[in-house]
C-alpha cells in the first residue's frame, strides 16, 4: 500500500516560513518512510488574513509597515511554486465553475486542457530552455503539469480566453522545470533569467500576464488594536505585519470565513496520490482539518496527526465551527487520530479526554518558552520519533 503525507501550516505562516518548514518536514518524513509522497497545503496567501484596504484602518500603518517590498512577496510565492507547481492551479480550481454557452462547439474546459496538452514550444522558447540546459526538465514539467488532477480542476473554471489559466499553468511548468534541474543537480538561474523564460513560454501560450484575483485572495480586514506605547506605536505598521495580522487575523478570518481553507486542504488530498494519505496539521491548520473531516468523509485519509492544535479547546469552548458539545466526531472521521502537544505552548491542548473515541495524545518537550515552543516542533526527534511510530 502507496502512503501519501499531506501537510498543512497552521496560523500566521507565510510563505517563506512555509517553504522552510516545508522541506523540515519532508526531510524528516524521507527518513522515515523513504520514498513517500509528501504535498504540502499553503494557505496562508489565500485563505489567511490580509489587509483589503492597504492597512487603512491601523493609525501610521503605511508610515511603519515594516519595509515590505512586493517584489519580496513574488520571490517568496516562487519558492511555494517550486515545491508545489501546481499550487497556483490549485487555487483557481476552487472557484466556481464556468458557466457554458449554448453553443455546439468544445467547453472552455474541454478546449484549454486539449490546447494545453497539445502544446509544442516554439523554436524560440525551445533555444532559450535549451541555453539554460533545461531542455529535458522542461518536457517533463509539460507532460506532469498537462495530466494534473490541478490543470483539470482548473480548467473547469476557465472563461472563453483562458488567460488567467494559462498564464498559471505557464508559472506551473516554468517552476517545475527548474525544480526538476535543481533536484537533479543543475544550477538555478536567477529571477530575472526565470522571468524572460516565464515570458516567452506565457507569450507562446497567448496569456496576458494577469495575475490571480477572486474572493478567494480577498481578506478582511483587521480589527481595531488595543492601546500600545509610544513605541510600539511608531512601529505599529511592522507590528501588525508580523503578529496581528498573520496569527491572530487568521484565526479571526478563520472563524468568520473559513470554509476557503478547508476546502483548500480537501482538494490539496484529492490531489495527492497514494492509497492512503496521513495529514499532518499544525495550529490552526488542525482545527481546519478535524471541522473539515467531521463535515464531510475524505476519501483515502485515515491518520490525522495534529501538533499544537487548538481543536479541542475550540471544542471545549463552544467555538469549533463543525462540532459542538456533546457531540462527537462521526463514524466517517478518521479512528486514528495522533495529537501531539508541548506543555509550554500555550496554543497546543489535549485531544484524548475531549474526543475519547479517536485521539491519543503525546506529550512532547520543544525545550523554548512561549511563543517560541509552539513554532519549535519541526526541529524536535521526539516529534518525529512519535510520528514513526504512528505511521508505522
Amino acid at each position: 500500500m502507496q502512503r501519501s503525507v499531506v501537510f498543512v501550516h497552521g496560523t500566521g505562516v507565510r510563505e517563506k516560513s512555509y517553504n522552510k518548514t516545508l522541506i523540515t518536514v519532508r526531510s524528516a518524513l524521507e527518513r522515515l518512510r523513504p520514498g513517500s509522497e509528501v504535498r504540502g497545503c499553503f494557505w496562508g496567501r489565500e485563505a489567511g488574513a490580509r489587509l483589503a484596504l492597504d492597512g487603512a484602518s491601523i493609525p501610521g500603518y503605511m508610515e511603519s509597515r515594516g519595509g515590505r517590498k512586493k517584489d519580496d512577496e513574488d520571490v517568496a510565492v516562487w519558492g511555494v511554486l517550486y515545491q508545489d507547481p501546481g499550487y497556483e492551479l490549485r487555487l483557481l480550481g476552487l472557484r466556481p465553475a464556468a458557466v457554458s454557452g449554448m453553443g455546439r462547439g468544445q467547453s472552455p474546459a474541454r478546449k484549454l486542457l486539449d490546447e494545453l496538452a497539445g502544446y509544442v514550444p516554439s523554436a524560440q522558447v525551445r533555444a532559450a530552455f535549451v541555453a539554460h540546459d533545461l531542455d529535458d526538465a522542461l518536457d517533463r514539467a509539460l507532460r506532469e503539469v498537462a495530466a494534473s488532477p490541478e490543470l483539470r480542476d482548473a480548467a473547469a473554471t476557465a472563461d472563453e480566453g483562458g488567460y488567467e489559466h494559462r498564464h498559471a499553468f505557464a508559472r506551473a511548468v516554468t517552476a517545475a522545470t527548474l525544480a526538476y534541474a535543481v533536484g537533479g543537480g543543475a544550477d538555478a538561474p536567477d529571477g530575472l533569467q526565470r522571468d524572460a523564460l516565464l515570458s516567452l513560454l506565457g507569450a507562446d501560450l497567448h496569456t496576458q500576464g494577469r495575475t490571480l484575483g477572486g474572493t478567494v485572495a480577498k481578506a478582511a480586514a483587521a480589527p481595531a488594536l488595543r492601546a500600545l506605547t509610544w513605541h510600539a506605536r511608531r512601529r505599529r505598521g511592522a507590528h501588525n505585519d508580523n503578529l496581528l495580522v498573520p496569527a491572530i487575523g487568521d484565526i479571526l478570518r478563520y472563524q468568520a470565513r473559513g470554509q476557503a481553507l478547508r476546502q483548500l486542504i480537501k482538494r490539496t488530498v484529492d490531489h495527492t496520490p497514494g492509497d492512503a494519505v496521513t495529514v499532518i496539521a499544525h495550529s490552526l491548520g488542525g482545527v481546519a482539518c478535524v471541522d473539515l473531516m467531521v463535515e464531510e468523509e475524505i476519501g483515502r485519509v485515515d491518520q490525522l496527526i495534529t501538533v499544537g492544535s487548538q481543536a479541542p479547546f475550540f471544542y471545549e469552548a463552544g467555538a469549533l465551527v463543525s462540532l459542538e458539545h456533546p457531540q462527537q466526531p462521526p463514524a466517517h472521521f478518521p479512528r486514528r487520530w495522533l495529537n501531539l502537544y508541548d506543555a509550554r505552548d500555550l496554543l497546543s491542548f489535549r485531544a484524548a479526554q475531549v474526543f475519547p473515541d479517536v485521539a491519543t495524545d503525546h506529550e512532547v518537550d520543544n525545550h523554548q518558552p512561549f511563543p517560541f515552543a509552539h513554532s519549535a516542533y519541526w526541529d524536535n526527534r521526539q516529534v518525529w520519533t512519535a510520528i514513526g511510530t504512528w505511521l508505522g
